[in-house]
């Protein structure tokens, strides 16, 4: 075992040595293990909800206070947001001070990460909601000037020259707009030609969950609490075309027009693009279960042509929440507190040709059934983050479980040496 366990840090080790910035819909060769690694740090206290790779380090968001290394258990106080090394697991010194949560998390350029929160402060300066920090010093850059509220930013990922940053907010760095904008990755000014003026009908807040940009930059998908976009019907999903002049695209579908539980203004979760854009996954929660809703359920569209589009496949819990999606080559990974997947006529219990997934699942991107594929996770309010990144699968939630061994909130699922 312990040469299985050098092998794969070998391996992991060797692989980030060339890993750049994550992007959406990494193309990994095969599934990912089934085995974490054992080095990622222990988040002791909180939740994980959000992290990001730049290089060799990955930095991690959330609302914890402590982490402590695999190997020694040492402890670091570190509030919301930390840093460690691919492949070893060492926690860097990076360390701002921020006074408030962080919500989402997205890599920079030149060694610097973007943190969106609810803090007001970043080492004892008013910024609030939306700071770029640089890795080495853990200081602020003071060239990126963008700041958030009121509302929050929930979801940040980053494409070219631009960042993009979705959320609750009404207005960004004092412009105007609802839920969604788009920001120049070095200074942080808003861009004046993205606006894709989501609204509810209701008039409620627009809440945007996820984003997700194609690896060209060419397109975008974002999901939330939105009924049109510039316009037309967009019902929790819209596609835009970003690699020119910034628009809505044609593209749309009618397949979440439908209500699940009351509670919930929006139901869908997560969104991502397979490697060569040529589809999406989306997540859901939603409270209900049946084999004709989209609730609890994570579902493939292809996004070639305009028009309306039904779902190619809808893999539904049976009632359970799905939180995160991450799109490979090989499999659509899932996460969330599901118990099980291939349950459509669940209800909350095991249906026909049900098969236990608890917490974090595979499924084949053509089929849309589960693959064998099965490390499992403890429940807890669920697996919300998945990011991949050339040396796997990372991972995070709430609890302390991941491969039926403890791995404190945080875990790697390493790509499988041939």
């Amino acid at each position: 075992m312990r040469r299985r366990f050098a092998a794969v840090a070998v391996l992991v080790s060797a692989l980030v040595m060339a890993a750049g910035a994550a992007v959406a819909g990494q193309a990994l060769q095969g599934v990912v293990s089934q085995q974490p690694v054992v080095w990622t740090p222990n988040v002791l206290d909180g939740a994980i909800a959000g992290m990001a790779v730049v290089g060799d380090t990955v930095v991690v968001g959330g609302n914890f206070t402590t982490v402590a290394d695999a190997a020694t258990g040492s402890r670091a106080a570190r509030r919301s947001l930390f840093a460690f090394q691919l492949g070893t697991g060492r926690m860097l010194d990076f360390a701002p001070e921020l006074n408030g949560r962080v919500t989402a998390v997205a890599a920079g350029p030149g060694g610097t990460v973007y943190a969106a929160g609810t803090f007001t402060k970043v080492d004892g300066d008013a910024w609030p909601g939306l700071v770029q920090l640089d890795l080495a010093t853990g200081r602020r850059v003071a060239g990126f000037t963008a700041t958030a509220g009121p509302g929050q930013i929930r979801t940040m990922t980053s494409s070219g020259a631009w960042l993009y940053a979705g959320g609750s907010f009404t207005t960004i760095s004092g412009q105007r707009r609802a839920g969604l904008a788009r920001l120049s990755a070095t200074t942080g000014v808003v861009d004046p030609g993205f606006d894709l003026r989501l609204a509810r009908r209701d008039g409620g807040t627009v809440k945007v969950e996820s984003v997700a940009v194609t690896q060209d930059g060419n397109r975008l998908a974002a999901v939330g609490a939105f009924d049109t976009a510039a316009g037309m019907p967009r019902a929790q999903l819209v596609l835009a075309d970003i690699g020119g002049p910034a628009a809505v695209s044609g593209w749309s579908t009618d397949a979440y027009t439908r209500k699940c539980k009351t509670l919930y203004d929006s139901y869908l979760r997560g969104v991502d693009f397979a490697p060569d854009g040529s589809y999406l996954a989306v997540a859901a929660t939603g409270g209900m279960a049946g084999p004709a809703l989209m609730c609890d359920s994570v579902a493939r569209f292809d996004v070639t042509g305009s028009g309306v589009h039904p779902p190619v496949w809808v893999n539904r819990t049976g009632g359970n929440t799905l939180w995160s999606v991450a799109v490979t080559d090989a499999a659509v990974y899932v996460g969330g507190h599901q118990q099980w997947m291939d349950n459509p006529r669940g209800r909350k219990n095991a249906g026909p040709g049900a098969v236990s997934r608890p917490g974090i699942a595979a499924v084949d991107p053509v089929t849309g059934k589960a693959l064998s594929w099965n490390p499992t996770h403890s429940r807890g309010v669920g697996v919300e983050v998945l990011v991949t990144c050339p040396a796997g699968l990372l991972v995070g939630s709430d609890t302390d479980q991941l491969g039926r061994a403890y791995h404190g909130r945080i875990g790697l699922l390493p790509v499988v040496a041939t």
